[in-house]
């Protein structure tokens, strides 16, 4: 049996560039050391039983130093170059022989001089810039003071792959992540992913053309970049556009060292711009060149399809899931026991919008919960409270998972208020009822029903919410949150309205775009900052302006859960876009009976009370959310002075509040308080 044969390719390489660096350690010793005898030590003995060529021969695959030669165009003597830089890492001997062939220099590292006076073969273009040692940073030229006595250094990154260790260069590393397939696509997804594979060109190709994926997800379009990339073997990892390096030095130097990595191994580099923030003129047109520089497979990842480049570029839509495909996703991620979840599934496919990736997550998280549950007994059915929360646990599994990411975009708002604490006519509180009923039952009316075929506009939801300062606008939100069992967040749109034409549109798409996988209830406040009669156009501003409320009602149209627009001033709002929102609520300033209500219902049953007389209270005109405000106030008085609420701490918050709403306080309103 051949001994050569009972090597793995690790052990074989090793022994094959030990071999390789004990020729060159010899070589070198004959040069610098004629007079020493020929070199007999136990590396020369073990080569002697075990050729490095029989070696050779007998690997599957051929050794990291053929390969990189070969990879990178080497000539004879740049190899032996890179072998007399790494024989000082692998071989502490060349240290000795460094050290006699610059005794004049003072240092123990190899040097060109050395090699070009030692070697037949020798050429001068070996350390050229353009030539690989330098080009691929495969050698380092230390500073010095001529080229030949610069001492060389061989790269870390290449010293590993000679040793037949894969690791990849950490000035790559840190700049990017490596993205692994998850296994788990759609049929759309997985059908457009094979797509990309065979428009692709295969390896041989000088120049990859830029593969650029658009879509609302950021994770359905790496999904399926990775996907794509694992058909056509390809490792992959991503950059954002925020990690590319700004100065030309360093984005030179990124590039090389990314190629390089690609010429190593089989690489694709995933590029993923910023949906949120878009770059700025500089930083887009780096980011260009990068596009336009880099040789290697590249996509490109972004919600909008990129401007145009110098370069092939082929364009590949991503959509999210259908309802469909998501059911399928939910039943096989909860595998046997989604019958479990049956008729719970439709219900959470068809509000939410999740990846394949958030569904296995949150289908992890409710099959947690709901075995946490105790099991019923063996042919008994589940209990309605079991079953119930079955279904809470799924749904909220789903919320955790589509949490959007509105940070310095909206306010999340904790949803405490229900019914009871809503105080309005009855018919406010039927359209708000209608307009829950409408949320719930969206999916099964314009999907199942078939009634989206018949609406020329979207199926969401939309509602205008106007009246005065704290008549409870912001309540009904939070009373439809709580009933939906949604998020709710406000964004107020005296904020989003941006001075600079075309900022506003983009600060709105971020909202839609962050809020669309949860369907969560977005409350628009001051719609009035935006909403105003701006149908006469004047100048380039106003032509904007209605350009905006137009995308704005657009996006509400098109949303998948329930926008609301709040105003105090219902008369200052366009007829024209008022037609375009489904429902209307007018939340009227509150009678002597409604207050009363409030005022009934304003103390929480902890809080101690004496003498309140809320026939007297009802008499102050004032809006329920100021009521709350005085009730709170109030509250704060009595705690400090170690006393139960009474009307004293009453008037004192209600002078307290007017004066902060710098309105006069009639003796009428508060006469016989104390």
């Amino acid at each position: 049996m051949n001994q050569t044969s009972t090597y793995n390719w690790e052990e074989a390489n090793q022994i094959y560039l030990m071999g390789a660096l004990s020729d060159m350690r010899a070589s070198l010793t004959r040069f610098l050391l004629p007079e020493q005898p020929p070199v007999t030590d136990k590396d020369a003995v073990a080569t002697a039983v075990v050729s490095s060529e029989a070696v050779r021969a007998a690997m599957q695959a051929p050794p990291a130093l053929d390969m990189l030669c070969s990879l990178f165009g080497l000539s004879n003597f740049e190899r032996k170059i890179l072998l007399m830089c790494a024989g000082i890492d692998l071989d502490s001997r060349f240290v000795g022989l460094y050290r006699e062939a610059s005794k004049d220099i003072g240092h123990s590292l190899p040097t060109f001089s050395l090699a070009l006076a030692a070697f037949d073969d020798a050429h001068w273009s070996a350390l050229l810039p353009a030539r690989p040692l330098r080009y691929w940073r495969l050698v380092e030229v230390i500073s010095g003071d001529t080229l030949t006595t610069s001492p060389l250094r061989i790269d870390e990154r290449i010293l590993h792959f000679l040793a037949g260790v894969s690791s990849l260069d950490e000035r790559v590393r840190g700049l990017t992540k490596e993205v692994s397939s998850t296994g788990v696509l759609p049929k759309s997804e997985r059908e457009l992913a094979d797509l990309i594979a065979v428009s692709w060109p295969q390896h041989g190709q000088s120049v990859w053309p830029v593969i650029q994926l658009c879509g609302i997800d950021p994770g359905s379009r790496r999904a399926v970049a990775a996907a794509a990339c694992e058909r056509l073997k390809l490792t992959m990892r991503r950059i954002s556009t925020n990690n590319v390096p700004r100065t030309t030095s360093d984005l030179d130097l990124f590039l090389r060292l990314w190629e390089r990595e690609a010429v190593l191994m089989p690489t694709a580099l995933l590029l993923e711009q910023d949906d949120a923030e878009p770059p700025d003129p500089p930083a887009e047109a780096t980011i260009r060149r990068f596009l336009e520089t880099i040789r290697t497979p590249l996509l490109l990842s972004g919600r909008d399809r990129s401007k145009p480049i110098d370069r092939a570029a082929l364009t590949f839509d991503v959509p999210k899931p259908g309802s469909a495909e998501q059911v399928q996703l939910w039943n096989d991620a909860l595998g046997p026991q989604a019958s479990t979840f049956n008729g719970k599934v439709e219900a959470v496919a068809s509000h939410f919008s999740l990846s394949a990736s958030k569904i296995y997550a949150a289908a992890a998280q409710a099959l947690s919960l709901s075995n946490d549950l105790e099991e019923p007994e063996s042919g008994a059915s589940q209990t309605p409270d079991a079953d119930r929360e079955v279904s809470v646990s799924l749904w909220n599994a789903c919320r955790l998972q589509a949490q959007p990411r509105l940070e310095g975009l909206a306010q999340w708002v904790e949803p405490a208020a229900t019914w009871d604490d809503l105080v309005l006519p009855e018919k406010q509180r039927h359209i708000l009822r209608q307009i829950a009923i409408h949320v719930r039952h969206r999916a099964k009316v314009y999907e199942t029903w078939g009634f989206a075929s018949k609406s020329s506009r979207g199926v969401g939801i939309s509602a205008l919410f106007a009246g005065p300062s704290g008549t409870g606008k912001t309540m009904a939100g939070e009373v439809l949150a709580n009933e939906l069992h949604l998020d709710l967040y406000r964004i107020d749109l005296s904020q989003v309205v941006n001075k600079y034409i075309g900022e506003t549109e983009k600060n709105l798409r971020r909202v839609f775009d962050a809020a669309e996988e949860g369907g969560v209830i977005l409350l628009f406040d001051e719609a009035d900052a935006l909403f105003g009669k701006r149908s006469d156009v004047k100048d380039s501003h106003d032509r904007y302006a209605n350009i905006e409320v137009s995308y704005l009602l657009q996006r509400m149209e098109d949303y998948r859960g329930l926008a609301i627009l709040t105003t105090n001033r219902r008369d200052a709002l366009d007829p024209a876009f008022l037609r375009r929102l489904r429902f209307v609520v007018e939340f009227p300033f509150p009678e002597a009976a409604q207050r009363a209500d409030i005022w009934r219902r304003i103390f929480p049953q902890q809080t101690p009370t004496e003498g309140l007389r809320i026939d007297r209270l009802a008499r102050l005109n004032a809006a329920g959310g100021h009521i709350r405000n005085i009730a709170l106030g109030a509250a704060f008085l009595a705690a400090d002075a170690g006393e139960p609420v009474r009307m004293s701490h009453v008037l004192s918050a209600t002078h307290s509040e007017f004066a902060k709403l710098e309105k006069p306080l009639a003796e009428s309103e508060i006469a016989g308080w104390v």
